[in-house]
């Protein structure tokens, strides 16, 4: 897709049938292919051979027109019936260390394109937590996104968790999706007190969001108490990765887990072009028209 295609490209005989019609229909037949050629035959006998090109563009012209010359765009999916995720990355200062921020990301961009039907979105915190997208059928920005924001973008000193998971709650307010999740990372523990766990907590189960929590790093870095209690009340798991294989494996492992199996609709989009070759005919057609008239005017 993306090159100019011909809907039906049948009517691209019609130059042929014109030229076998010139050659060997008889020259005082009144027969005429072409709608609005009534003088064709005469102008050919008595033209010269630039008449007779012409009146052959012309033809092919009006032929290309016909055959609808269009470009098909992208097939695009009409996304309605899948997942809703929202991503929760910690870019906190301790998610510099040995890259892991970095890798999440990597690995959070392949997670996206394996959701094809799902409307996903992305909530950053450090110091403290903000909605970077809403909710989206739009993979490719929030990617695009993941590539621009780094550690620091929201402070490097604290862990806004729990504001970060109480933000990305209230993304769900006006959602109809009948699946919810959160996919909650981090390497640290809450140390803001911005807003109360069960307070988040509260509010993740009253939009019925099912949460995976995350704990990267070693074990003394972040709690896995508390994220255990915040996967479990949700009706999530809880996970830890002390390596990229394990973080790897986690986001493929809920990826299967709460894996759409819906098919969405395709669409393709379509851009005519027949205004160029019909424009192009009429021109030509009309200078013919003026030329064989000013030659009947001059006695040519």
């Amino acid at each position: 897709m993306g090159g100019l295609e011909l809907e039906y490209p049948v009517w691209l005989i019609l130059p042929i049938i014109y030229l076998i019609c010139l050659k060997f229909c008889p020259k005082r037949s009144e027969a005429i292919f072409f709608s609005g050629f009534k003088f064709l035959k005469s102008v050919s006998k008595r033209g010269s051979i630039i008449q007779k090109i012409a009146w052959f563009l012309v033809v092919t012209l009006f032929a290309i027109t016909l055959a609808t010359p269009l470009k098909k765009s992208d097939v695009e999916v009409k996304n309605d019936k899948g997942y809703e995720i929202a991503l929760i990355m910690d870019a906190s200062g301790s998610m510099r260390e040995y890259n892991k921020f970095g890798i999440t990301k990597q690995i959070v961009k392949e997670f996206l394109k394996q959701r094809k039907h799902d409307k996903i979105g992305l909530t950053i915190f450090a110091d403290f937590a903000y909605v970077a997208v809403p909710l989206t059928y739009d993979k490719k920005s929030i990617a695009r996104l993941l590539d621009r924001i780094d550690v620091g973008v929201a402070g490097v000193s604290r862990t806004a968790l729990y504001e970060a998971l109480f933000l990305s709650a209230n993304l769900f307010k006006n959602s109809k999706a009948k699946n919810k999740i959160a996919i909650l990372l981090t390497d640290g523990v809450d140390n803001t007190n911005s807003i109360p766990l069960d307070v988040a907590i509260k509010t993740v189960k009253k939009y019925g969001i099912k949460v995976y929590t995350i704990g990267v790093g070693g074990v003394g870095d972040y709690d896995p108490q508390v994220l255990k209690y915040i996967a479990k009340q949700s009706g999530g798991k809880f996970f830890q990765a002390q390596s990229v294989d394990a973080l790897r494996k986690i986001y493929a492992t809920i990826d299967k887990l709460e894996k759409s199996k819906i098919k969405g609709k395709k669409y393709v989009k379509k851009k005519y072009y027949i205004e160029y070759p019909l424009s192009l005919a009429l021109l030509l057609l009309l200078g013919l028209i003026l030329y064989r008239f000013k030659g009947v005017r001059y006695g040519v």
